[in-house]
C-alpha cells in the first residue's frame, strides 16, 4: 500500500479586503466556474464560500469571505466575526487591493486586523483589476502594497476579468502550501449546499441596477425545493423552487417588485438561468417579496435568515 504523494500540496487560502475589491470575481476565475456571486455593490458576499482549484500537483481550497469593514449593524458585526474566524484557520491569507483605488486607512486597518488576529498565518498581497489601469499605475500599486505588507511578502498583480497572471498567482499559492492530501474529490468545485447557492444567485440578480441602500437590506431565503412529479414521460424533469426576498421597508419592496411586477420578473429570469445551470435541470422559480422591519439589527430575524 502506497502512502500520500510527497510532492502533492494542499491547503486553504482566504482572500480578504475592503468590500468590492474583487475577491469573489477572483475566486470564480481561479476555480473556473461561478461559485460566488459578484456585484459592484459593497458587501455583496455574506457567507464564506469555498471554491476548489484542482491541479495534478495540488488542491487549493479558496475561502471567499465578506469584505472586512467597520460594522454599523448586528449583521455587519456577525459578518466581521465570520471573516476573523476564517483567517485564523486557513493556511494563507491574501490581502486584495484593487489597482484603480488608492491604498487608504481601511486597507491599513485590515492588514492590522489580520496580523493581530492570525499572527502565525502567512500573508501575501494581490493587486486586483489590473486591466483597468496603465502598467505604470500597476507598478505604483505593487510598490505601495509591498511597503504596506513588508518586503518579505509576495505581491501578485492579477486581472480576474482578462485572466492575466492567474496562473502565476496559483503557482505562488501552491508554493505556500505544505505537502498533503486532496481534501475533496477531483472535479469538485465547491462544498456549498445547493440551497445556499440558489439563494445567492437570486440575491445577485436582485442587486443589479438598484439603489445604494438596498444591498444591505436584502436577504433571500429558499423556502422549498420540490421535484415536480406530474411531468409527462417524454418531458424533461423540472424542479420547483420557492423563495422569499426580505427587505426592511415597504419602499424597498416596491423597488424589488417594480412597475406591475416587471422588476421581479427580470430578477426571476436572470436567477433561473443560473439555478438551472447549477442543478442541471429545468426550474420553475417562484419569488415573493416580504418586509421584515430592521432585520439586520434583530437577532431572532438574523437567525431565521441564516446569520
Amino acid at each position: 500500500m502506497t502512502g500520500p504523494d510527497p510532492e502533492f500540496r494542499s491547503g486553504f487560502v482566504c482572500f480578504v479586503g475592503r468590500p468590492n475589491t474583487g475577491k469573489s470575481t477572483l475566486t470564480n476565475a481561479l476555480v473556473g466556474e461561478k461559485i460566488a456571486i459578484t456585484s459592484n455593490r459593497p458587501q455583496t458576499t455574506r457567507h464564506t464560500i469555498r471554491g476548489i482549484v484542482n491541479r495534478p500537483d495540488a488542491q487549493l481550497i479558496l475561502v471567499d469571505t465578506p469584505g472586512l469593514h467597520r460594522p454599523r449593524t448586528l449583521l455587519g458585526q456577525r459578518l466581521n466575526d465570520l471573516v476573523r474566524d476564517t483567517y485564523s484557520e486557513v493556511d494563507a491569507v491574501g490581502i486584495c487591493i484593487p489597482a484603480d483605488e488608492n491604498i487608504g486607512p481601511g486597507d491599513r486597518w485590515i492588514v492590522d486586523q489580520v496580523t493581530r488576529m492570525a499572527p502565525k498565518t502567512p500573508i501575501f498581497g494581490v493587486v486586483t483589476k489590473i486591466d483597468r489601469v496603465t502598467p505604470d499605475r500597476v507598478a505604483k500599486q505593487l510598490l505601495g502594497l509591498s511597503a504596506l505588507l513588508g518586503p518579505e511578502r509576495e505581491v501578485v498583480p492579477v486581472s480576474a476579468k482578462s485572466g492575466q497572471q492567474l496562473d502565476i498567482l496559483t503557482d505562488v499559492l501552491v508554493g505556500m502550501m505544505e505537502p498533503g492530501p486532496a481534501f475533496y474529490p477531483d472535479g469538485e468545485l465547491t462544498d456549498e449546499p445547493e440551497q445556499v447557492l440558489m439563494a445567492e444567485f437570486i440575491r445577485e440578480a436582485a442587486l443589479e441596477g438598484v439603489r445604494d441602500e438596498l444591498p444591505h437590506s436584502l436577504a433571500v431565503v429558499i423556502e422549498e425545493v420540490i421535484e415536480r412529479e406530474d411531468r409527462p414521460a417524454d418531458a424533461p424533469p423540472m424542479v420547483d423552487v420557492h423563495a422569499i426576498l426580505y427587505v426592511e421597508r415597504d419602499s424597498q419592496k416596491g423597488i424589488i417588485i417594480g412597475h406591475r411586477g416587471s422588476r421581479l420578473k427580470e430578477v426571476g429570469t436572470a436567477a433561473r438561468t443560473q439555478i438551472e445551470k447549477l442543478l442541471g435541470t429545468k426550474v420553475y422559480l417562484d419569488l415573493h417579496v416580504k418586509v421584515a422591519k430592521d432585520w439586520q439589527r434583530d437577532p431572532r430575524q438574523l437567525r431565521r435568515m441564516g446569520f
